[in-house]
């Protein structure tokens, strides 16, 4: 009975990982490779592995592998995560939020890291407004705005000048270079309403990198977090 134990314990589903290096890995610190439904966690390698991961809803805990930021495990300390997990009693779990996305009351995706509204050409901008719930929040001049997870708060929205964002603490929203020398960036928590004001070129909606539809002047956009997804916290060696 006890072996069955240690077999379901050390049970891992992998997701990704072209080269067979986080495999090997795993093989190496003792677990075995097994379907989602009979292992204790998932493997996810690389960003799309991920968000299939997630979307999957296979209802165990994911690790993400080589997905950048502070919530994630690099390639490189693969190996060491996996000793670390393997001497652990329990797993150190957290909830993320993630992301639904309406256009003028139509659901139109989930984002698991973001999503965007920018300018479909370069080099042409927009103006966009920001609110939270009911209440306004701002109007700026901008390529686009972005509303980010906790996990795509160390991404784009990080290049564009945004927090890193903890599990718990909101969204990030952040415009994508604005027409200024002087911008604000937040976190709230709430739903998060976007428009386009202005239009001074075609304005897309981007959700985790891929462009999903268009959206025209005055069409309202709303970003709630309606779910979540449970990470495995990266273990420390």
């Amino acid at each position: 009975m006890s072996e069955a134990r240690e077999d379901t314990a050390t049970a891992v589903s992998l997701r990704g990982d072209d080269d067979g290096r986080v495999e090997r890995a795993l093989h190496t610190n003792g677990f075995s490779l097994a379907d989602a439904a009979e292992a204790a966690f998932v493997v996810a390698v690389g960003e799309r592995a991920f968000v299939d991961a997630v979307r999957g809803r296979s209802g165990r805990p994911i690790l993400p592998v080589g997905v950048g930021g502070p919530h994630a495990v690099p390639p490189s300390g693969a190996d060491a995560a996996f000793a670390a997990l393997r001497g652990s009693d329990r797993l150190r779990t957290v909830e993320h939020p993630l992301l639904s996305v309406d256009v003028d009351g139509d659901h139109v995706a989930d984002a698991v890291f973001d999503a965007m509204l920018v300018t479909s050409e370069p080099a042409r901008i927009s103006e966009y407004a920001v609110g939270v719930g009911d209440d306004p929040l701002d109007a700026f001049r901008a390529d686009g705005v972005v509303v980010a997870t906790p996990l795509g708060s160390s991404g784009y929205a990080r290049a564009a000048g945004g927090p890193v964002v903890t599990p718990g603490a909101g969204v990030a929203v952040v415009p994508v270079s604005p027409f200024s020398t002087r911008w604000d960036t937040w976190v709230v928590d709430g739903s998060v309403s976007l428009s386009v004001e202005r239009d001074e070129g075609p304005v897309s909606l981007v959700v985790d990198g891929a462009r999903t539809t268009a959206v025209g002047p005055h069409a309202p956009v709303t970003v709630e977090c309606d779910a979540s997804v449970t990470l495995l916290r990266p273990p420390r060696a």
